[in-house]
């Protein structure tokens, strides 16, 4: 449920200040209504009354029930008392407007029902002492006074409350983004990091008696590649550290032109990368470059994992609206039994408008096609 926030425990300026217009205005409406009745009002206490229904308008916001059923009680009682018709029904459509906007539904309407209740004994007494008064046509306007603005309340508080639910499901929507982003970015760090050390310590063990000076590579390919991934992944988690989300990033954070040192790992870790590019890339700092680096990054990854291949050619081509990234290598295998990582890798093409792809090839081995918009 959704409900309307109360700003202060006493009455503010905000709640007193049109209170007392009110109350101005509803002596001065009733005195000239008296003046010009024949059976005008000439005692204080219509006056008293009369006021204090507009002065209830003050607890609008502290106590909206109370206030309410206080009004439509002071307005009972001058109609009891026979006084003429006036602006004190202002102050009871008021009265009835502010407790719908500031009472949920299921709570107004007991207390409409309460007021109105009230106002019906109000009208019942002053009949009784004056039986030649129209009863009818007094109901039909106090009636009036309670139920039309009860209902434009009604129906402010439900706008209010959607913009609340819509702004709430919004601010939501951004946290489970942002959720799905820092997630894709530690799944990509530590995969890939995780895929380039088993590659090497495979390596290393494989030539660790026969070349012990290749294992002592593959063992500085080791070191490289956990401190690298030990990096971004405290980069990545320091965002969760901070209140907006803006932790600094390291030293070298990815783009298009952190790929050559990408790209020379994956060949030492023993796959053999072509990369071909054809017209002027983009700016290679911002989303696109970063997007560009993770999915080559991911596919790279998924290769020396999965796909038991021993190349892997890569195309980068750049046309005036849109950055057309193909990874396709000659291997056998499937990029995983989940394919978080397509997943992942398809989540940030479609997060810059962008589309991507990824599947058997034709002619053998697995294809990956990207194409995000400039």
């Amino acid at each position: 449920m959704i409900s309307l926030p109360v700003v202060s425990t006493r009455p503010t300026a905000r709640d007193v200040l049109p209170a007392l217009a009110l109350v101005l205005f509803t002596l001065v409406g009733t005195n000239g209504a008296g003046a010009h009745h024949p059976h005008g009002v000439h005692d204080a206490f219509a006056y008293v009354l009369a006021g204090g229904a507009a002065a209830t308008l003050a607890a609008r916001r502290l106590a909206p029930a109370v206030m309410l059923i206080g009004c439509s009680t002071l307005v009972a009682i001058y109609l009891a008392a026979g006084y003429v018709f006036g602006p004190v029904f202002i102050a009871l459509g008021a009265a009835a407007f502010a407790a719908a906007l500031h009472l949920p539904a299921a709570h107004s309407r007991p207390v409409w029902v309460a007021a109105f209740a009230v106002l019906v004994t109000g009208l019942v007494v002053r009949f009784t002492r004056d039986p030649g008064w129209g009863a009818g046509i007094g109901l039909t306007a106090a009636s009036g006074w309670l139920i039309v603005p009860w209902s434009l309340g009604s129906m402010r508080r439900l706008r209010v409350e959607a913009r609340a639910r819509v702004e709430q499901d919004e601010a939501e929507r951004a946290v489970s983004a942002e959720r799905l982003r820092i997630a894709a970015e530690v799944h990509d760090v530590a995969g890939h990091g995780l895929a380039v050390i088993a590659m090497q310590a495979g390596v290393a063990l494989h030539v660790l008696e026969r070349r012990p000076e290749q294992a002592r590579i593959a063992l500085e390919e080791i070191r490289a590649a956990s401190t690298e991934a030990l990096a971004g992944l405290r980069a990545t988690l320091g965002e969760l550290r901070t209140p907006d989300g803006t932790a600094p990033r390291v030293p070298g954070s990815p783009g298009l032109d952190a790929l050559p040192a990408l790209l020379d790992r994956i060949r030492r870790a023993g796959l053999a990368v072509v990369l071909e590019q054809t017209g002027p890339l983009p700016d290679t700092s911002g989303a696109l470059g970063a997007a560009v680096y993770r999915i080559v990054q991911e596919s790279l990854t998924n290769v020396l994992r999965h796909a038991n291949a021993g190349r892997a050619n890569i195309t980068l081509s750049a046309q005036p609206e849109r950055l057309v990234l193909l990874i396709h290598d000659n291997g056998t295998g499937a990029p995983g039994p989940a394919g978080d990582g397509i997943e992942g890798m398809r989540a940030r093409a479609v997060a810059l408008g962008g589309t991507l792809d990824a599947g058997p090839a034709p002619g053998g081995g697995f294809e990956v096609r990207a194409v995000l918009p400039r």
